[in-house]
């Protein structure tokens, strides 16, 4: 596109058109380019095809959308229009749109044969620029827009307080790029496979190829100086305990010469009593369901691994840093909370804010409180629904109350919440692992019959199972993964043992009562007057 861009203006004036990937119309990735083709063409016609099945696209009407070509990608026709002159350098092209929603195909039978009668193909077929109702578009700064969105809407969601404002200090996740080395499900293999790494009888290719490594890369990596740089006797040093997926805890090889990216300037925060919100600058696909809570060192894609859903981390405490003098230090943690923030909330609350801990939610609130707040609100399904087309382009945004019994319901929900995802409280187990056996995990099924929901179950092999497993629960997705099924997906070829079996019960448990929890905070905000929050 943007070759064919060059091409229009090094002529002077013509006509583009093609079909693409739809990605481009509303990717927070190209807002610069929107904004280029904005200035450099006179009309631009937007037909999106849609089709995206990655994204579970459903016409409006709930009907099936199907791709015009066998691809999961969804895609748009785009006709780009500059003229031999412009009226002027400064302004912008007009922007026209229009949606195509359906199926590709529908064809009636006449006279024993088969006739083409609807679907997107019929459609296109029989219509052109002329006879296409198109919806003008005024894309306005900084995303410029190639798709239509609700201005009501825009205007109620942006007055809330975008995410990384609320908490100034964040920073992706650990990368690794070198899991199959550097992270295990327990400590003794992890310290088996740094010691066979390292053992001076191998060659820096022997080593390498056990863990399907290379020797050098662009990221910093070199295996020589990688297993030059540990003794034997150092290795427990540095094995530390990570928040690698959703309910999932893992060790890692936490040094400099093994991990790409260690992104200590945040995550040491997480060396001591904290906790941190987990979420993404924007989605590779809807729904919303990006948010997640930590209190360790955490993984970048600890809740997706899609590519453009890297996991930010935003501490609710920052720690001083040993033998460093920092401006304001107290010697203590203080949170990572911007005091135009504080102080706007604590107006609205009629509140003092305390430094640490928890308020008593009726003359005092503290960092806790505010981060069970915005836990709550960013759990509200009515929440991620109404905003769903703000949430897939920037960080989450948090409306403010100056309800003081609606701000305390709320804080008491999320409270409960970060205690369930953080398993620190349990919810009630009601599934049951009723049959004996080997406990690999080997081919991962669930079935669920339609008369007898309490009878669900997931199967971890041909004769084991874990019976009463909600559907609602089963397919809940936590960012980019379907919960239940990745944390067993993760063991396969493995034996279960007691503790994985209750602790896969707890996630469960867990998810069910996240599920009426997001049901209840709807609830609450609606006894408190609804949406918008106020």
């Amino acid at each position: 596109m943007r070759f064919a861009q060059w091409r229009i203006e090094k002529t002077g004036y013509g006509i583009l058109a093609f079909i693409t990937n739809h990605g481009y119309l509303d990717n927070p990735t190209f807002r610069g380019m929107r904004q280029s083709l904005m200035r450099t063409f006179d009309d631009i016609y937007i037909l999106d095809l849609h089709g995206n099945s990655k994204k579970r696209d459903h016409s409006p009407d709930g009907t099936k959308d199907e791709n015009v070509f066998d691809i999961q990608q969804g895609v748009a026709i785009g006709i780009f229009v500059k003229r031999q002159k412009k009226a002027s350098l400064s302004s912008m092209a007009n922007l026209y749109h229009a949606h195509l929603w359906g199926l590709r195909e529908l064809y009636e039978k006449i006279d024993q044969k088969r006739r083409l009668s609807g679907g997107k193909y019929h459609w296109l077929s029989e219509h052109d620029v002329s006879s296409t109702q198109w919806e003008v578009l005024s894309p306005k700064s900084p995303y410029y827009l190639f798709r239509p969105q609700d201005t009501f809407l825009s205007a109620e969601y942006e007055s809330g307080w975008i995410l990384t404002k609320i908490m100034p200090e964040s920073s992706l996740g650990c990368l690794t790029k070198r899991d199959n080395l550097v992270i295990s499900q327990t400590k003794d293999e992890l310290r088996s496979r740094i010691l066979r790494f390292i053992d001076p009888n191998k060659t820096d290719s022997e080593a390498v190829a056990e863990f399907g490594l290379a020797l050098a890369d662009h990221d910093m990596w070199n295996a020589s100086v990688a297993r030059q740089t540990i003794k034997a006797n150092d290795i427990d040093s540095f094995i530390r305990s990570e928040a690698f997926r959703p309910f999932d805890r893992r060790y890692i090889f936490y040094h400099e010469k093994f991990i790409a990216r260690l992104n200590r300037r945040i995550m040491r925060h997480l060396d001591q009593s904290n906790l941190a919100l987990v979420s993404v600058r924007q989605l590779a696909t809807l729904p919303f369901e990006h948010v997640w809570v930590t209190e360790e060192l955490s993984d970048q894609h600890l809740i997706s691994v899609r590519t453009k859903e890297g996991g930010v981390v935003l501490p609710l405490y920052l720690y001083p840093e040993s033998g460093k003098m920092e401006l304001f230090d107290t010697g203590s943690r203080r949170p990572n909370l911007s005091p135009s923030f504080i102080k706007e909330l604590s107006s609205k609350l009629k509140m003092q804010f305390v430094l640490d801990g928890k308020g008593d939610l009726q003359l005092t609130f503290g960092p806790e409180d505010t981060f069970n707040y915005m836990y709550s609100v960013f759990h509200s399904l009515t929440y991620r629904s109404r905003y769903a087309e703000f949430l897939k382009i920037d960080f989450p945004r948090l409306p403010l109350t100056s309800k003081a019994d609606l701000f305390y319901e709320l804080c008491k929900l999320g409270d409960r919440l970060v205690g369930l995802h953080l398993m620190e409280k349990f919810g009630k187990i009601t599934t049951r692992y009723p049959v004996s056996g080997n406990d690999v995990v080997e081919k991962i099924d669930y079935t669920s019959p339609a008369d007898a929901p309490e009878q669900s179950r997931v199967w971890i092999n041909k004769t084991q199972y874990i019976e009463g497993v909600p559907p609602e629960v089963w397919s809940f997705h936590i960012g980019g993964y379907q919960v239940c099924q990745k944390w067993l997906k993760d063991r396969k070829g493995r034996k279960l043992e007691f503790n994985d079996i209750k602790h896969y019960q707890h996630i469960v448990a867990a998810l069910a009562e996240t599920i009426t929890s997001m049901q209840q905070i709807d609830e609450v905000i609606d006894e408190h007057g609804g949406w918008p929050i106020q």
